[in-house]
């Protein structure tokens, strides 16, 4: 079994609130305090900083041949303290080039040459050294000095896939999803520099925060819908199609945009062999477009921020041949109603959030490609699951390519609490069991292992349902208000830059005013198994007390449900901080005059990877 990349001891306290528990840090962590780009409060240092880009792509798309032409010019702006002598850049299309590293299944039809650079200018100056591998790509470059700028124009084109949908790629005959279509400059950050992992289609991704210009040029007859604000609304569509928008925007109903009367009478977008759609985002981490002949359109707005009566629009648009894309626009409306007003409470950042129609279950910035799905339950657990995305990673800029987590698991609880606020029958039980199952297990690591080293089920469990019940858990314990104030702590801090583990822990620790390292420390840094169990149930003058074990290192929440000989019942509930002595095992003092028969332990959202000793009959 390969050793993972477990984070060297090198004990430092996050918080000087209490020096007896400490987590564990990596030193190229502690560097970044010693620097003063990062603090233990979990703000960022004075002497914290980012780079940043600016973007103006052009592009042609052919949907037939499926070729991709573009230019990039990129402004870079180097706000680190170093002097960099070359650019790491990411071509994320080359996971489907032949040789690439890759985990992702790709068919052979599928795979092709990649990207292909026809010509790269940096200041003016034509470069032929540059070196691609993989997904990397690296160019030499004259020293851009600290506070400097260097300016880049890249031609390229490569084939998008038909096939092996990997978060990108043609969705049918008339429709297109095009993700990652550009040369982006790497991340170059104060903790690892230039982030040199490659995109192998199962991690994730880091990104700048960086401002985009697109003109995306599609034959006639195609709608373009995208991350950012279209510029030019009327000189793409037609009036009727421009006025619906414009209602939309300032309207709670939903609106048809695009009928399949405006469809069949093809008075959907302006008659022109070609149109141009321009769009422009500012500080977000990706730009995505997506784009069909057949899909229908609906849309609607609320208002996100009471306080400025800002509003943001929500769009569904899809095939009509799929109906349960028809409750999307409903389903996706309520999520970022609950996000802005109900959890976590902050208003909604973008001022569109577009579901599209596609092939996979992606998040972007203001972008979801989402496929459908067979049930109603199915399509609101999706929705609300990828439309939460937007505040991690994409309004807190993390590095998913290391700590999947640190979004994965925020967009599990969000889908676990906002899904029961859209149907109040549902109990989204994602990743419990699995997370029992593999507690304990070969592959079952510490959250804090590497993304790219994870194995097996913990590939799942430890982006996924783990981390997602550790901040249900803390939710829990620290009670709502003061939940959502450190959770705001975390945002306030982070929302715009570079957030990691560190950062979300010191926060929460100052958010909260409570050193939460003893439930830190075991659930993010060490393994174990998740297994409680009854050990005994005994009489009192006042009632019962009943003994639990805890048969792992993991805080966990109790339930009971006692069962009485008059048939009556009751749940009782203790938060993890039951657990906060340290004990192995902890009293639950049940104060009633009535004859206990029976108590059963557990709930939907509590893994127990042993469940035979959680049921007790007294005598």
């Amino acid at each position: 079994m390969k050793v993972f990349k477990i984070f060297c001891v090198l004990l430092f306290s996050a918080v000087c609130v209490d020096a007896q528990v400490q987590l564990p840090i990596e030193p190229v962590y502690q560097n970044t305090y010693q620097k003063g780009t990062r603090s233990v409060s979990g703000k960022p240092g004075k002497n914290y900083w980012q780079n940043s880009s600016k973007y103006d792509l052009k592009v042609d798309f052919n949907p037939v041949s499926r070729l991709l032409k573009g230019k990039v010019n990129v402004v870079y702006t180097n706000n680190s303290p170093d002097t960099l002598k070359e650019i790491w850049f990411k071509l994320y299309p080359n996971l489907y080039k032949k040789g690439s590293v890759r985990k992702s299944k790709i068919s052979e039809s599928d795979l092709g040459e990649g990207v292909k650079i026809e010509k790269l200018v940096a200041s003016g100056k034509t470069l032929n050294d540059f070196k691609i591998d993989g997904t990397n790509m690296t160019v030499a470059v004259p020293a851009v000095l600290p506070g400097k700028t260097i300016n880049f124009s890249i031609d390229y084109h490569y084939v998008l896939n038909k096939g092996s949908h990997v978060r990108t790629g043609q969705v049918d005959e008339g429709s297109h999803f095009v993700a990652y279509f550009f040369p982006r400059i790497a991340v170059y950050d104060d903790v690892d520099g230039w982030n040199k992992f490659p995109y192998t289609g199962a991690e994730e991704f880091y990104n700048d925060f960086d401002q985009f210009n697109a003109e995306i040029t599609v034959p006639g007859g195609l709608s373009v819908w995208a991350t950012g604000d279209l510029k030019n609304t009327s000189d793409v569509f037609q009036r009727e199609i421009v006025e619906r928008i414009v209602r939309a925007e300032k309207n709670d109903a939903v609106v048809d945009v695009i009928t399949d009367q405006d469809l069949a009478s093809k008075k959907v977008v302006k008659q022109n062999t070609f149109n141009t759609f321009k769009f422009e985002a500012k500080n977000v981490t990706d730009f995505v477009f997506a784009l069909s002949d057949h899909y229908l359109w609906k849309s609607t707005s609320l208002v996100v921020d009471p306080k400025t009566k800002r509003r943001t629009r929500v769009d569904a648009v899809f095939n009509p041949k799929h109906k349960d894309y028809y409750e999307v626009i409903d389903f996706a409306r309520k999520t970022v109603e609950s996000m802005s007003y109900k959890f976590p409470k902050w208003p909604f950042p973008y001022s569109h959030e577009t579901i599209f129609d596609g092939l996979d279950q992606m998040e972007y910035p203001m972008m979801v490609n989402d496929n459908p799905v067979d049930n109603r339950e199915d399509a609101i657990t999706l929705t609300d699951h990828e439309i939460f995305h937007t505040m991690f990673p994409f309004y807190m800029g993390i590095n998913e390519t290391k700590y999947g987590w640190m979004d994965e698991g925020w967009a599990t609880i969000g889908e676990w609490l906002i899904s029961p606020m859209i149907d109040s029958n549902i109990v989204d039980e994602y990743g419990i069991q699995p997370t029992a199952s593999s507690s304990g297990s070969r592959d079952d690591s510490p959250i804090m292992t590497l993304t790219p080293d994870l194995k097996g089920s913990g590939s799942f469990t430890n982006s996924y349902p783990k981390p997602g019940l550790a901040y249900l858990y803390v939710k829990d314990y620290l009670g709502e208000e003061l939940f959502t104030k450190a959770l705001h702590t975390y945002i306030k801090n982070w929302n715009g830059k570079h957030p990691m583990p560190y950062d979300f822990f010191n926060s929460m620790n100052e958010g909260s005013g409570k050193n939460l390292n003893w439930f830190w420390k075991p659930w993010f840094f060490e393994g174990g198994v998740l297994d409680m169990a009854i050990k005994s149930v005994d009489k009192t003058n006042s009632g019962y007390i009943i003994i639990i074990e805890n048969k792992g290192n993991k805080a966990l929440p109790i339930d009971l449900t006692l069962s009485y000989s008059d048939g009556s019942k009751e749940t009782n509930h203790n938060s993890i901080g039951i657990w906060e002595s340290g004990s192995k095992q902890v009293e639950v003092k049940i104060q009633t005059a009535k004859k206990l028969n029976k108590v059963v332990m557990g709930s939907s959202h509590v893994p127990d990877k042993v469940k035979s000793d959680n049921t007790f009959s007294v005598n």
